[in-house]
């Protein structure tokens, strides 16, 4: 397996390589990895010739200092969990100094107001910080296809949109979510969970499952309230927000229409762990 901490050498290691290969599968992370992760670089591994890896906590994408400071990294573990996928995964685990040449700051970019509803109501920049690294990662990787987990759907929807409008030749395909055992979506956040909160926060994917069948007969106000309530019901979690949104323009669902397709987003902290989870309805 090779790891590369330098740009410039794995820019030169696939330029040297390019000739024995035709596709590259790309997956962009922040390491941590658990089984959604894996799952990511299984339909990489099985879909292109190559496929590299980033692991790299991205400083421009959290407006939270304390967040960013606990965030895990666990690298060696995870070029272990790597290596159980296959021996032949490029991993790119740059410094912060290699990826920004020392100016961190994030790029701004208009994403057509995909960036002002839900997360980037509580996280201002949140959306410029994920452009710019993934931005830089394609421009590094120049990968073929590039894989992302629909639990983070809105962040998928900005990386399509941004895609398109920089002209980047990339395909940008999202992945269904991989749960627990219990319905929890699957996070490298779960890690700061006690074993007790872990096993409470399956209440999230129950709700929302139960707020699915309520949007089949009841309006996206009703099912709103309803899910407000069920949260205040259990004081270790507190709701962040809960919306149904249009899946492609994720504005609010006001009124619902027969050929829209409809989504729930939900954000709870946990004492102070945020989790965030999403699901079709319809």
């Amino acid at each position: 397996m090779l790891i590369f901490n330098n740009q410039n050498e794995l820019v030169a290691h696939l330029a040297a390589v390019s000739k024995t290969f035709s596709t590259i599968g790309f997956v962009p992370t922040m390491g941590a990895l658990h089984e959604g992760h894996l799952s990511l670089l299984r339909a990489a591994v099985a879909n292109n010739d190559l496929t590299v890896i980033s692991i790299f906590v991205n400083p421009t994408q959290f407006n939270n200092a304390d967040d960013l400071a606990k965030y895990p990294r666990t690298l060696e573990a995870d070029v272990a969990k790597i290596k159980t996928v296959s021996d032949k995964i490029i991993v790119f685990a740059p410094s912060v100094d290699d990826i920004y040449q020392g100016n961190t700051v994030s790029e701004s970019f208009d994403f057509d107001g995909l960036e002002y509803q839900m997360e980037g109501q509580f996280r201002p920049g949140h959306f410029n910080g994920v452009g710019t690294i993934v931005k830089r990662l394609f421009e590094i990787v120049k990968p073929t296809n590039a894989y992302f987990g629909e639990k983070d759907f809105q962040q998928l929807q900005i990386v399509k949109k941004m895609t398109a409008k920089e002209k980047l030749p990339v395909n940008v395909i999202g992945c269904p979510i991989l749960r627990e055992p219990n319905g929890l979506a699957m996070s490298s956040r779960n890690e700061r969970l006690t074993d007790a909160e872990r096993k409470e926060a399956a209440i999230i994917y129950k709700i929302l499952l139960e707020s699915r069948e309520l949007f089949a007969k009841k309006s996206a106000t009703e099912v709103t309230q309803w899910v407000q309530k069920s949260f205040a019901k259990h004081p270790v979690f507190a709701l962040e927000y809960f919306q149904i949104a249009d899946e492609a323009t994720l504005l609010p669902c006001t009124r619902k229409s027969q050929n829209k397709k409809y989504r729930a987003f939900i954000a709870v902290f946990v004492n102070n762990v945020r989790l965030i989870d999403t699901i079709s309805l319809n």
